[in-house]
C-alpha cells in the first residue's frame, strides 16, 4: 500500500495562530490541492492528521470542523484529488491526551484502522510535534517549510537525518520521482 499521512494547517492550508475556525478561513496554500491529486493519481492514498485544540477550547465545534473538511473534501475533487480519511485530535494540551501530536495516538489509530505498520510511510508536516509524532509511530517524518515549518527547520530539537522540502509540491515531486 502506497500511503501519505499529511498534517492539515501549514501543509496543505494556510496556519493561523488564531486558529482555523470556520470554511473561509480554511485557504489552500498554493500548489497543495494539486499536489494532493498527483499523489492520488500515481496510485497514493493520502490520510490527513491533525491536531485540532481549537474544538477543545471551545472556538470551534465539530460540525463547523467538518464543514471546513467539507470545503476542503470539494476543492480537492475539483483538482481530481482526494483525502481518504481525517484523523483528528480535538484536545487542548492540559487534556494529557496520546491522541495529540507530539505523541502518537493518531499514527497508531490509522495504522490500526488500516492493519498495517507505519514504517516507512511519509508523513509530513510543518512543526517539531508532526515530526515527533510521526517518529515515534515508526513513519518516515518529513518536513515543509510553509506554516511553522521554516522555524522548525532551524530548531535545534529537529529530529537526525530528516528531509526538508520548500512545500507540499516539492515533497510529492520527490516521492513520485523515487518512488
Amino acid at each position: 500500500m502506497r500511503l501519505v499521512i499529511l498534517d492539515r494547517d501549514g501543509v496543505i492550508n494556510e496556519d493561523s495562530d488564531a486558529y482555523i475556525k470556520c470554511p473561509a478561513e480554511w485557504i489552500p496554500l498554493p500548489r497543495s490541492l494539486e499536489a494532493i491529486a498527483r499523489l492520488n493519481q500515481a496510485g497514493y492514498r493520502i490520510v490527513v492528521a491533525t491536531n485540532q485544540s481549537g474544538v477543545g477550547r471551545g472556538l470551534l465545534d465539530v460540525p463547523t470542523l467538518n464543514r471546513i473538511h467539507s470545503k476542503m473534501h470539494h476543492l480537492l475533487a475539483q483538482m481530481g484529488g482526494g483525502v481518504e480519511a481525517i484523523l483528528f485530535c480535538p484536545h487542548t494540551p492540559d487534556d494529557n491526551c496520546n491522541c495529540r501530536k507530539p505523541r502518537p495516538g493518531l499514527f497508531q489509530e490509522l495504522a490500526r484502522r488500516l492493519r498495517i505498520q507505519l514504517e516507512g510511510v511519509p508523513a509530513i508536516g510543518d512543526s517539531l510535534r508532526d515530526l515527533q509524532a510521526a517518529q515515534a509511530a515508526g513513519a518516515k517524518p518529513l518536513l515543509v517549510r510553509t506554516g511553522k515549518g521554516e522555524m522548525t527547520a532551524k530548531s535545534p530539537n529537529l529530529p537526525p537525518g530528516v528531509e526538508v522540502y520548500d512545500d507540499l509540491s516539492s515533497v510529492v515531486d520527490a516521492l513520485l520521482k523515487h518512488g
